[in-house]
């Protein structure tokens, strides 16, 4: 039984998971959108590279930019799609824990891979590469002074006062009054509205995996550490890109978008209008995809509007959804009968 109408079945989609690469690529073009003060960093710094600002020759200054590693995308939503298999009884915690011990036979397992030692491994079915913001580093961060308050709701610890205020008496101010404390800590944060372009590729898609992957970059709306307090992100499509191989990289649409806005708007310390992002978003791709040796069939504006409206039907109505993971369960485990030995339990490490 299909679900999707706007998509050809038999051309973009495979009805079984196969084992080795069938050259079918979906590309998800994103636009990944802060929308608090997310941290994206190793050794307590965020993570930054320095490149080349655009692609045209009068661009070619080299920036800093802020990055979004591969984890850092892919972790979130497939945790996403792991709660989702939790709540609709297709998988439990005892026997599958992300980073701790893989079940080898579920979606999550097989779509986004897992390593078990020499028990088992499968690679990832889920492409994602590092994302980059659009403008410089030192536009798009900003630095904290960190505290906490006390039980009493100020930002003051109890004590003994070291010179007690004339006319006061000791006794009744011991334990009152307190001290005022300093920061204890100093950490960079990412701004909001800064944009990150990121393409995410799935290998070789039946129509399930195809909705399992797009629901979970639809669904997810936290990255980065601190997810708790903080790291709140909005996913908006440009476009969804059936290919027989694979498209421009994500630095490369990044310069591409760049190029687009006038020296005047990347010089401010302003954030980027969004309208103004997604139309050269848009146009950048574009422009990308004419020049790749592959063939493409993309969805984009009203196809994708459409695309987008029916997945999204699709999605938030219980019924069609649990019919989505079910399959998409039923599939994994097919594979793995078919291709992954000894099944077993064991510490393991996410591909």
């Amino acid at each position: 039984m299909t679900l999707l109408k706007t998509v050809d079945q038999k051309k973009y989609f495979h009805t079984e998971i196969p084992y080795k690469p069938m050259g079918k690529y979906v590309h998800f073009l994103t636009v990944r959108v802060t929308e608090s003060y997310p941290l994206f960093q190793t050794d307590q710094e965020l993570n930054k590279a320095k490149v080349r600002a655009g692609i045209k020759k009068e661009n070619r200054t080299a920036i800093s930019r802020l990055t979004m590693f591969k984890r850092k995308q892919s972790t979130p939503e497939r945790l996403v799609g792991r709660e989702l298999l939790r709540n609709y009884g297709l998988m439990t915690a005892q026997e599958c824990e992300y980073n701790v011990r893989f079940a080898m036979d579920n979606p999550d397992c097989i779509i986004y891979g897992f390593a078990i030692g020499d028990s088992g491994s499968e690679k990832s079915k889920v492409v994602v590469d590092t994302a980059f913001s659009i403008k410089p580093f030192d536009d798009s961060h900003e630095s904290f002074s960190l505290n906490a308050p006390y039980e009493n709701g100020t930002m003051a610890s109890k004590g003994e006062l070291k010179e007690l205020p004339k006319g006061k008496d000791k006794g009744k101010l011991d334990g009152e009054i307190g001290t005022t404390t300093a920061r204890f800590n100093q950490q960079d944060h990412i701004r909001p509205q800064v944009f990150f372009p990121s393409i995410i590729t799935l290998k070789d898609p039946t129509e399930a995996s195809f909705l399992y992957v797009f629901n979970n970059i639809l669904r997810t709306s936290r990255y980065g550490a601190q997810t708790t307090r903080t790291g709140t992100m909005r996913n908006e499509l440009i476009g969804v890109v059936f290919a027989d191989g694979e498209i421009a990289s994500n630095l490369r649409w990044t310069q591409a978008i760049y190029d687009l806005f006038p020296t005047e708007i990347l010089q401010s310390i302003e954030p980027l209008d969004e309208d103004d992002v997604m139309e050269n978003a848009n146009t950048a791709i574009k422009s990308l995809l004419k020049d790749e040796p592959i063939v493409i069939t993309p969805f984009m504006d009203e196809k994708l509007d459409d695309l987008l409206k029916e997945v999204k039907s699709l999605t938030s109505n219980e019924a069609s959804l649990k019919a989505i993971l079910q399959k998409a369960d039923e599939e994994a485990k097919a594979y793995a009968k078919k291709h992954i030995k000894g099944k077993a339990g064991a510490t393991a490490a996410a591909e």
